[in-house]
């Protein structure tokens, strides 16, 4: 606000440190976001069933690393698997690891659903949403061997069913 009222009254170049975009996490970053939610479940000792899918999510995630720049820069699924691991995932685990663990696992908090049950249902949505994002990623992939497949068809005339017989005769 101070800048913006300098600016307006006219008093001086703005502030340059007012518009300094902190850098995007790196990988590195995630998984080191990912590092502290182990580290969280298992000083926590977490349920086995949380446990899995938090693996699942983890292990999907990953994957999806090395592929997220297909998925292109500042996109919409970018943006979820970065949030996933740095925000959804472990703000999820906190809000139930807080509460004593026999009351989080077995009483009603939400109609006949526990605390455990709701994180369950909210570990299953980030699984699945992950691995849309990881087969959308795979896709380009996918794609891209199916367009050359076609290009050396259409290049050299031969298709799976009807290339030339390239076993070779007796010796």
């Amino acid at each position: 606000m101070k800048t913006w009222w300098r600016r307006r009254a006219g008093g001086g170049a703005p502030d340059e440190a007012a518009y300094v975009v902190p850098a995007p996490p790196t990988e590195q970053d995630i998984r080191a976001a990912l590092n502290q939610v182990y580290a969280m479940l298992r000083e926590a000792n977490a349920p086995p069933v949380v446990v899995s899918r938090v693996e699942r999510i983890a292990r999907t995630i990953n994957q999806t690393l090395p592929r997220i720049s297909q998925l292109g820069l500042g996109s919409e699924e970018g943006y979820s698997v970065v949030a996933t691991a740095t925000d959804y995932l472990p703000e999820a685990l906190q809000s139930y690891l807080r509460l004593p663990r026999d009351w989080a696992d077995t009483r009603p908090i939400d109609g006949p659903k526990t605390a455990l049950l709701i994180l369950i249902e909210a570990l299953e949505l980030l699984g699945v949403t992950m691995d849309q994002i990881l087969d959308a990623a795979n896709r380009a992939d996918a794609q891209a061997l199916i367009a050359h497949t076609r290009f050396l068809d259409a290049k050299f005339g031969h298709s799976s069913s009807g290339g030339p017989d390239l076993t070779l005769g007796t010796p």
